[in-house]
């Protein structure tokens, strides 16, 4: 009936939300990587619990406590895919990849103007970092590209494959 899974293949069945955007800065170089690992922990303030691990992006987000997460639509995969493929201590990803930065009111990171929404970040707690890579972002600002009506998100499953998001349903629902 069933057969054993591979405990490594685990994260492809709960893969917990879009693939998405993670920009830092750090002494004038912004950067940006491609980050699934990351979870809504609370509606008010916003609070986004995500794994940053020890990247060029996870030094600069522990040396600054801000960042950008930025929500791309599946048209921006190939680029997404790019970002998470070379390290930003040996290039220029927004020019490499051909990423826009755009200034954020509030944090140092950019945002990134190809992107339908961008969510201004600050870690307010890093207590889960030492021994899960696990930083605690609260967004301060957000911002959606109101041309971008329907975008549709992209979801890792593994080793290259991705979901695209699909039909939306509606059912009754007691939550605001």
């Amino acid at each position: 009936m069933f057969e054993e899974l591979p405990l490594a293949e685990v994260y492809r069945l709960i893969e917990p939300g879009p693939v998405v955007l993670l920009t830092t800065a750090d002494e004038g170089r912004a950067n940006v990587m491609a980050m699934s690992w990351h979870m809504m922990m609370e509606f008010t303030p916003p609070l986004v619990a995500c794994l940053v691990s020890g990247s060029y992006s996870f030094a600069a987000l522990r040396a600054t406590g801000e960042c950008v997460i930025a929500i791309p639509d599946v048209g921006l995969a190939p680029k997404v895919v790019a970002a998470g493929n070379c390290s930003g201590r040996t290039v220029d990803k927004f020019r490499e990849i051909g990423l826009t930065p755009l200034p954020a009111a509030e944090v140092g990171a950019p945002l990134v103007a190809e992107c339908f929404a961008n969510l201004e970040c600050r870690v307010v707690d890093d207590g889960f970092v030492k021994r899960y890579n696990l930083f605690v972002l609260e967004v301060v600002r957000a911002w959606r590209d109101p041309a971008q009506a329907a975008p549709k998100t992209i979801h890792h499953t593994g080793y290259g494959h991705f979901v695209v998001d699909g039909e939306t349903i509606a059912l009754p629902s007691k939550m605001p």
